[in-house]
């Protein structure tokens, strides 16, 4: 899958785009909105970004994780090669590894919570100018489908391209719509 970004101006024709695609068979956990203009994308029912997506939380947390990682193992090789281990017990700096592995993660999830997600950073001056962002992940069958729909809105300025969500995600988020929409 690949996401492609577009820039607009006009939520009524994001409305519609988004519409068009989930008629000719985008679904929506393919498409988001993202804007600061969050009442405007609640009224027009678009399927806007969740606020925990927009901070850079899970990729800061994955970062942590793995500092800790390393962190915990120059504790554990530091008790051994110190003989502290083997004077007192491991209980001790096993504990403090593992402290020290959810200290770095904790510190690296808060620290991503207070920045931009990385991929729409790049955004910010334009979410700023009270423009919106949509953007599509599409499979290579897909892509004619986006295309065509896109050149009847000439408002949508193509914006880039990036890596879409992982199609297992996407997958995953369809058939929770279809358990939570279910209707005996």
């Amino acid at each position: 899958m690949k996401r492609h970004y577009y820039i607009s101006d006009d939520l009524d024709d994001l409305d519609q785009v988004e519409h068009t695609l989930e008629a000719q068979g985008v679904s929506t956990p393919q498409i988001h909105v993202l804007s600061e203009n969050e009442a405007g994308i609640e009224a027009h029912h678009l399927h806007g970004v969740e606020d925990v997506l927009k901070k850079d939380v899970v990729r800061s947390t994955e970062i942590g994780f793995g500092v800790g990682i390393i962190a915990a193992g120059a504790v554990l090789l530091l008790a051994y090669l110190s003989g502290i281990a083997e004077t007192y017990t491991w209980v001790p700096a096993i504990f403090l590894s593992i402290v020290t592995l959810g200290f770095c993660t904790w510190e690296g999830g808060f620290i991503g919570i207070q920045r931009p997600h990385h991929d729409f950073s790049r955004f910010e001056s334009v979410l700023h100018a009270g423009k919106h962002v949509f953007f599509v992940d599409v499979t290579p069958e897909q892509e004619g489908i986006l295309e065509k729909v896109v050149e009847d809105h000439p408002k949508m300025q193509l914006a880039g391209l990036g890596d879409a969500s992982p199609s297992f995600v996407v997958g995953a988020q369809k058939q929770w719509n279809k358990f939570t929409h279910w209707a005996p």
